[in-house]
């Protein structure tokens, strides 16, 4: 598949990006379900070798876990790939709200006294997107992937007030200046929030919810972010896994699995969705997932689209498009 350009950064990306929120691992929850690190960083190599050169990851994957795999999977390959992380979420001993201390004292069992400052903790207790905070955790997330710089920094789901502030990202910009950072942009959960980025105008980027079933940026983000040049970087595209044909109305997971959380009358929704892309997908002589992918990627607004992979298996089949 042919390059897209990553929006005014005037990066080359490859139309699908590996999404490594997986391969943080279920330690902690909020994943999805158990990972093996070494088939980990065979997909990652793996995704390369197919052409992906995007790999986006988050601080609070696996609090740390998923830079760490990636950046030791990558490791010789920096100046070929372009990595993209998150920062926001606050899962350190550090800046902890005393209300959330006695659920921390639980997680941990024993005091967080006991623990050295800035220690990662087993709970994610709060956001923080203040500058020292940033600054902090940027330090932390380039230690693990190995780089002095990270291709694209993302605030992790701000609040909207946040979003449309422009002093939000002034440690953005100077993190840019002292050469830490090549850009930025912001993770957003509905369309309103990506609006807000847009019309501020300081992120390169908006990473945002779309598939087949969520379509809400159709109506007025996409255009917005065209006209201004900003990147749309599609997420869950694949809609948690649900439309990539494996699983039924009756399918459970695992305690952690942010899917064994979800209502079974919405699991009921989209499986029903799915069981259509497979129709469909078999008519076209395609998988499920390909179907869903090329439907994100169809849309010329969409810079890039990242899908979930943690096996070579997936990356196979997600980076087989034509």
């Amino acid at each position: 598949m042919k390059p897209r350009v990553l929006g005014r950064t005037g990066l080359a990306v490859s139309p699908v990006g590996f999404g490594a929120w997986a391969i943080g691992g279920n330690r902690f929850g909020n994943s999805y379900g158990t990972t093996d690190d070494a088939e980990s960083a065979r997909a990652l190599r793996h995704a390369y070798e197919l052409g992906c050169n995007f790999f986006d990851t988050a601080d609070a994957y696996g609090h740390g876990h998923s830079e760490e795999v990636l950046g030791a999977a990558l490791a010789g390959l920096r100046q070929r790939v372009i990595v993209a992380t998150k920062v926001g979420a606050n899962f350190y001993n550090r800046d902890v709200n005393p209300l959330l201390l006695p659920r921390i004292v639980a997680a941990l069992g024993r005091p967080a006294t006991e623990l050295a400052p800035d220690v990662p903790l087993p709970v994610t207790h709060d956001a923080n997107f203040s500058p020292g905070y940033v600054r902090f955790a940027v330090e932390q997330s380039l230690r693990r992937l190995r780089t002095d710089y990270i291709d694209l920094l993302q605030l992790h789901n701000p609040a909207l007030g946040l979003i449309a502030d422009a002093d939000t990202y002034q440690v953005l910009d100077d993190l840019k200046q002292a050469g830490k950072i090549r850009f930025y942009g912001v993770s957003v959960h509905p369309p309103e929030e990506g609006l807000a980025a847009v019309a501020v105008n300081r992120p390169d980027t908006v990473q945002i919810v779309y598939n087949l079933v969520r379509r809400e940026a159709e109506d007025r983000f996409f255009d917005a972010a065209r006209s201004a040049n900003v990147a749309v970087i599609a997420r869950e595209p694949l809609a948690n896994g649900l439309l990539g044909g494996k699983y039924g109305r009756d399918s459970t997971w695992e305690k952690g699995d942010i899917r064994a959380r979800l209502p079974r009358a919405y699991v009921a929704q989209l499986t029903a969705v799915a069981d259509r892309v497979k129709q469909l997908a078999e008519e076209a002589g395609v998988t499920p997932a390909q179907l869903a992918l090329r439907f994100v990627l169809d849309n010329e607004a969409v810079s890039v689209v990242i899908v979930g992979m943690k096996t070579v298996t997936q990356v196979d089949d997600n980076l087989s498009l034509e």
